[in-house]
C-alpha cells in the first residue's frame, strides 16, 4: 500500500510494517496505524509515520546510539498490553525534537516507544519515576569511549 509521509512523501509499505498503537500517542490517540519508515541502513534514525494521515510523522531514534546505559521497568501492564513474551521482541525508540543544526536535536528519553516486533503492537510509555530527560542532546553521548 501507498502512504504519504510527512518527512519522506509518498513511499510503499508493506501490511507487515504496520505498528498497532491501541492507545494512539499521547496527543494523538486517534491514531492508531504507524510505520516505522528507515531513512538509512544501520542508522540509528527512523520516521514513526502514522498510515492514516500524513501530517502526523515523528523522527525517531534507538536512545541507546546516544545513551549506552538507558534502562527502564516494563510494568507486568505494560508487558501484558504489549503481549510480550520475550525481551528480545522488544525494540525501543525514542522521538526526536529536530533542531538546527542537527547536532542540537533532542530525544526524550522520559517517553521512550516501546514496539513488540512480533506481534507489532506499539505503546509510548511515561516514565513517571525517573530522571530521564525530555530533552536529551544527542550531541551528549553517555556511557560510550570516545573513538
Amino acid at each position: 500500500m501507498k502512504i504519504v509521509s510527512k518527512f519522506l512523501g509518498e513511499v510503499e509499505i508493506n501490511d507487515d510494517q504496520i505498528i498497532h498503537f491501541p492507545n494512539g500517542l499521547p496527543g494523538f490517540e486517534t491514531e492508531k496505524q504507524f510505520a516505522i519508515l528507515p531513512l538509512e541502513d544501520q542508522s540509528a534514525f527512523a520516521i514513526l509515520q502514522s498510515v492514516g494521515h500524513s501530517h502526523v510523522g515523528f523522527v525517531i531514534a534507538y536512545p541507546f546510539a546516544f545513551y549506552a546505559n538507558y534502562t527502564f521497568e516494563l510494568t507486568e501492564d505494560d508487558i501484558s498490553k504489549l503481549k510480550l513474551d520475550s525481551p528480545d521482541d522488544c525494540v525501543t525508540y525514542a522521538i526526536m525534537t529536530l533542531r538546527e543544526p542537527f547536532i542540537d536535536s533532542t530525544l526524550n528519553l522520559k517517553a521512550p516507544i516501546v514496539i513488540n516486533i512480533k506481534e507489532k503492537i506499539g505503546k509510548q510509555l511515561i516514565l513517571h519515576d525517573s530522571d530521564y530527560p525530555i530533552r536529551f542532546p544527542i550531541s551528549t553521548v553517555h556511557g560510550k569511549e570516545e573513538v
